[in-house]
């Protein structure tokens, strides 16, 4: 049985006209007069535009390839017996009063959070770009880290950028500024360095300038396994991004390439970051480089890399002190990544995690300095969070979902958008708001007269956020586990003897099997 579908998906609007074959993808029979559905026969026409998830600017993808492990190959244990973190009382062990607190950092400069979970990085593309408010907000009020991705300032079109480095960028300062205008004190703002923003001076600019706390160095991400890439629609555009440095293709500045575009032969340009080049020494030295600029928070995003650079990621941010280390697996969900190399590339979220533990581990024994860890990777229920969090115990102190978090923005978006079009910005659209969105009530509490400045993005994220956190205590309490850091690997099972190899994880026949003797004597 064939794990990928490959010449036919959804995300590049290619399908097949007969049943497939299943290794090639193609059609059983190929018909000579076919338009060309499949995504052989879109490419002849629109060759490198159909190596991406369409249309660009408006979807999120993620992998359809079903991984021979994932989360749903364990279950949770519940139990009938005692509490852990509160007193073993039916009137005190309530599952509302379980902590899904958090927080990150090394000592002395945690971040708290009021929830487990944070967004991944909204970088450059054009559906971050458009959803920033609703998710700034969203983040901010839900007391969660927003990280502001690669290549803002490259691609901001207003942009002030002298010998080399940037001085102004009107729209890093506006992204700023909604996060900091909602911020409570959970959670604080990141911005992502790839090569392309050091080059820039993108760190110095946003510390010094922006008052931002937190950088993140970036080596990858769980979607793809070379650099940050857009599409650019108009020619200007490919222009000056040339013009700054970036690699784009088709090559702008060909005449013929030129012609092909003004006649709608070639679309749309790519821009993309170079490929960072790491070393022990180097990354040393750019950790403590960015700690002198002032950053109060370094931490550092992988991607699914092959288990040795999971190793050098692990060592490095030991040796490095570095107060987070985000580890993506593959499987999850990108703005602009080539398709099939986001379904067939990189170690899937369940193994690399598995891979990370045994490292950790490692170290923790030889009494080295372990960092705060976030897993990434497809993860979006609060099954999948306790999961995640339990699989990696006790490292794990956070879960960075990206995609999901932009969804429960964009419906909350399309949503506001709906209510507007019929009642205007009056109290029907504050009723309205109310009537749609669970989490609005407590919003209008809080926020009294402001509740209306909030957009439905944000008011969607935080109704998505709450709705986890909800979930998580249910399960966690059902664990008989108060507070998060109690979760343990032993809280989980496993349903196949796969998954058990992998993980270390007893599988569910022979789980408790001592204690079941000593029990039945």
């Amino acid at each position: 049985m064939s794990l990928s579908k490959p010449n036919a998906s959804a995300a590049t609007v290619t399908t097949t006209r007969v049943a497939p074959s299943p290794m090639s993808g193609l059609c059983v029979n190929c018909v000579d007069g076919c338009p060309g559905y499949c995504e052989v026969g879109r490419s002849a026409l629109r060759g490198r535009e159909v190596l991406y998830p369409q249309p660009f600017g408006k979807v999120i993808s993620g992998s359809e390839k079903d991984y021979p492990v994932d989360f749903s190959h364990f279950n949770i244990h519940g139990t009938c017996v005692g509490a852990v973190g509160i007193e073993a009382d039916s009137d005190k062990a309530t599952f509302p009063a379980v902590s899904v607190e958090t927080e990150v950092g090394s000592d002395g400069k945690k971040i708290r959070m009021k929830v487990p979970v944070f967004t991944g990085a909204l970088g450059s593309t054009e559906i971050a770009r458009v959803n920033w408010e609703g998710t700034a907000i969203g983040a901010a009020i839900s007391g969660s880290i927003l990280v502001c991705g690669e290549n803002v300032c490259g691609m901001d079109p207003q942009a002030e950028i002298k010998n080399g480095k940037i001085i102004k960028s009107p729209e890093l300062e506006k992204r700023v500024k909604q996060y900091k205008e909602w911020y409570e004190g959970y959670g604080t703002m990141l911005v992502q360095l790839n090569v392309e923003d050091t080059r820039l001076g993108v760190a110095e600019y946003a510390v010094e300038k922006l008052g931002i706390e937190g950088i993140e160095l970036k080596w990858g991400q769980g979607a793809k396994c070379i650099g940050g890439e857009v599409k650019l629609p108009t020619l200007e555009r490919a222009l000056q991004l040339k013009q700054r440095g970036y690699i784009v293709q088709p090559d702008p500045e060909n005449p013929i390439v030129q012609e092909a575009h003004k006649l709608g032969g070639i679309a749309e340009f790519e821009r993309h970051s170079r490929l960072g080049m790491v070393d022990e020494d180097s990354f040393l030295k750019e950790v403590e480089r960015v700690k002198k600029i002032g950053a109060k928070y370094v931490t550092l995003k992988t991607g699914a890399y092959r288990p040795a650079d999971l190793a050098r990621a692990v060592k490095f941010t030991s040796e490095a002190k570095i107060d987070l280390l985000t580890v993506d697996g593959a499987g999850g969900g990108t703005g602009m990544s080539p398709w099939r190399m986001m379904n067939e590339w990189g170690i899937p979220t369940v193994y690399i995690e598995c891979l990370l533990y045994k490292y950790l581990k490692r170290l923790k024994e030889k009494g080295e300095f372990i960092p705060s860890i976030a897993i990434a990777g497809g993860i979006v229920l609060e099954d999948q969070i306790f999961k995640a969090i339990a699989l990696g115990a006790p490292y794990v102190q956070a879960i960075c979902m990206g995609r999901s978090t932009l969804t429960a923005g964009m419906v909350g978006k399309s949503q506001g958008q709906h209510i507007e079009e019929a009642f205007g910005k009056g109290k029907e659209y504050g009723d309205a708001l109310l009537r749609t969105f669970a989490g609005a009530a407590a919003l209008k509490e809080k926020y009294g007269k402001d509740f209306v400045r909030i957009p439905p993005a944000a008011i969607g994220i935080y109704s998505y956020y709450d709705r986890l956190a909800v979930g998580l205590r249910q399960l966690m309490a059902g664990a008989r586990k108060f507070a998060l850091n109690l979760i343990e690997r032993d809280d989980l099972m496993t349903l196949t003897r796969e998954a058990a190899d992998i993980s270390g994880i007893s599988y569910l026949m022979d789980a408790d099997s001592k204690e079941v003797e000593n029990i039945l004597g």
